[in-house]
């Protein structure tokens, strides 16, 4: 991918999880050498919150979301409650994530992984942030606390999004953006190219999801921050914008949602 004027937003990339010989800081210089030039950082467990917030602190356009996955929704208590609410006065913290409902987990139980998002949401509430949404097996059980819990007053970013032009369209209108990464570029792909062709233009974003699902011609490899560019280009040809449309109209979405500038 060349360099354009305009420039892109990774709105998830775990840049505390890189394998080992992938260095943060260089994985960041390169990938702004391709046009890439803001990171949001998801956190995932409570005892990793503190790597994020020292990553973006450190390293020129990056930024932090520290929140507890469903994975860890056992970790969920009123102590991680307390030093999450902490965190999120920090100017590098701009969202709660990565969070939500993993139904292909036998553990931590729905009952949990539901306690530990509905508490994020209301924490969200409370801070005026949006969230990242992870969401597997369970779309509409998500949707039904997304109502309940009033999200649309937070909103935020719906993380890689997989379901249907229905699903992203109910997401929207509970002001959460659609976040495309990686699997809209393998060979085969048919919903994310369907649902991002039909989608109002000004609810897409984009995600490396780094170091996971890397696009093609990548796939199965440790994902970097800057195979973003591969997943622009996809998103390009299936709208029929330009590079610097896509990065545009990509990168202003992300911001409006993140409440940033």
């Amino acid at each position: 991918m060349q360099t354009h004027s305009e420039l892109f937003f990774d709105t998830h990339v775990h840049l505390d999880q890189l394998p080992a010989g992938l260095d943060p800081a260089t994985e960041v210089a390169l990938a702004q050498r391709q046009g890439i030039h803001r990171f949001l950082l998801p956190g995932v467990e409570p005892q990793h919150w503190q790597r994020l917030l020292e990553l973006a602190t450190t390293l020129s356009g990056c930024l932090a979301a520290p929140g507890v996955h469903p994975l860890a929704a056992e970790s969920w208590n009123e102590d991680t409650a307390n030093r999450l609410l902490s965190l999120l006065d920090n100017p590098q913290v701009v969202a709660v994530g990565e969070i939500g409902l993993d139904g292909y987990l036998a553990q931590p139980t729905a009952e949990i992984q539901e306690q530990a998002l509905r508490d994020q949401l209301r924490l969200a509430r409370q801070t005026g942030l949006p969230v990242l949404l992870h969401c597997r097996k369970a779309t509409g059980r998500l949707l039904e606390i997304l109502h309940q819990e009033q999200a649309a007053d937070c909103g935020g970013i719906w993380h890689a999004f997989s379901g249907s032009l229905e699903t992203a369209q109910a997401a929207t209108q509970l002001n959460f953006a659609i976040a495309f990464g990686g699997p809209l570029t393998w060979p085969g792909a048919r919903r994310g190219p369907e649902v991002l062709k039909k989608l109002s233009a000004e609810w897409i974003v984009l995600e490396s999801d780094a170091p996971d699902l890397a696009p093609h011609p990548h796939r199965g490899e440790t994902n970097r921050p800057a195979y973003l560019g591969l997943v622009a280009e996809r998103v390009a040809a299936l709208r029929g914008w330009s590079m610097e449309e896509t990065a545009r109209i990509t990168t202003a979405n992300a911001c409006r949602v993140l409440g940033l500038k």
